[in-house]
């Protein structure tokens, strides 16, 4: 029996991980255990998230809940070398490039257990970024690279001494798309019409710390959309910046974060959508539907080349033209990239089992 150590370290690995899940529990001879690095009580894991994705939840909590980048990546390595004493495994599975996830993989190499890249190879070529430091070493230790498009298999197969251990298995967040599609749920809102509204999400911290240049971009953003809504579902410390910017009398409508199936629904029924987020523009890809991302690169450039993402930066100006575009039914022809089939999960698994 092969057994599989999981790893997840923040709420949107877990839509990567559901499929793992079910693929793992279709095949014979394996079997798993998911951890979570994070606190059981973590608020940004809704009491839905686990019931809407169709995943048990977390066996394991290790509690770490810190700012601080070095200290996450120690605690992590000292929970997870605990952990491995008594819980050991013969292929360790981590997410994206989190700090946890570099902490993950060093010790699981510092054990001899195989350890496999889930969204390998992905690069925005900026060694500023602590996640692309990240991405790095995990790539770098990983005995299985799993990518998710052409681009980053080629980055990963460039880096890696023997590139047969590099696999494009295709774009699992599609898995999960396509398994929920019919289950997503609409907002109880009765103004929210399909293709009457934009949908605005705001992460990335250092368009945050900027706020006079993040008050241009909203006020770009409410002049171009007009008498268009752009509802907004932002959590914490967005939420808290955007609420402070005094613009809650335009059509910039903040609400509540919504539950996974909500927010599926209302991002795929949109007329546009305005995001700093690559797993909000890969979905935006998938539905067919206008994104615009608030950021000069992407890691999943087949948003941009084949699917409907444009990359606008941090500029006002631009964010306010693009919109306008969509405003006039003016966007491009888009489709969707090489082995976004859904069966990425299963791929995977069936390699992870040779």
């Amino acid at each position: 029996m092969r057994k599989i150590c999981i790893v997840a370290g923040a709420r949107p690995n877990f839509v990567k991980v559901a499929p793992l899940i079910r693929a793992i529990g279709k095949a014979e001879g394996a079997e798993y255990e998911l951890v979570y690095t994070g606190r059981e009580n973590d608020p940004t894991l809704e009491p839905s998230l686990f019931e809407d994705l169709q995943m048990p939840c977390p066996s394991v909590f290790f509690g770490v809940d810190s700012t601080s980048l070095n200290e996450i990546t120690s605690r992590v390595m000292a929970h997870f070398d605990a952990y491995l004493d008594t819980n050991p495994a013969d292929v360790v599975i981590v997410v994206d490039d989190l700090a946890s996830t570099m902490a993950a993989a060093i010790v699981t190499k510092k054990r001899g257990i195989k350890l496999a890249h889930l969204v390998a190879g992905t690069r925005s070529f900026d060694m500023n970024m602590p996640k692309e430091v990240n991405r790095l070493v995990i790539d770098a230790l990983s005995d299985y690279l799993f990518t998710a498009g052409v681009k980053s298999n080629s980055v990963a197969s460039r880096e890696q001494s023997d590139g047969n251990n590099t696999y494009m298995v295709g774009n699992i967040l599609m898995d999960t798309l396509r398994f929920n599609h019919q289950r997503l749920r609409q907002p109880l809102n009765p103004h929210l019409l399909p293709q009457s509204y934009y949908v605005f999400t705001l992460n990335r911290k250092a368009l945050l710390a900027d706020e006079e240049k993040l008050k241009q971009m909203l006020a770009a953003m409410s002049e171009a959309a007009g008498d268009t809504p752009i509802i907004a579902p932002l959590r914490g410390k967005a939420l808290k910046v955007v609420s402070s910017l005094k613009f809650q009398d335009s059509n910039i409508r903040l609400q509540n974060p919504l539950s996974y199936l909500e927010f599926g629904w209302l991002t795929a029924h949109a007329k546009g959508i305005i995001t700093d987020s690559g797993n909000v523009a890969e979905e935006a890809t998938f539905n067919g539907v206008p994104c615009i991302t608030l950021n000069s690169y992407t890691e999943h450039q087949e948003t941009v080349t084949v699917g409907s993402n444009v990359l606008v930066g941090e500029d006002s100006q631009r964010l306010k033209e693009v919109i306008q575009r969509i405003e006039a039914g003016q966007w491009k022809k888009c489709a969707l990239p090489d082995r976004w089939d859904g069966r990425t999960a299963e791929r995977i698994i069936q390699i992870l089992l040779k």
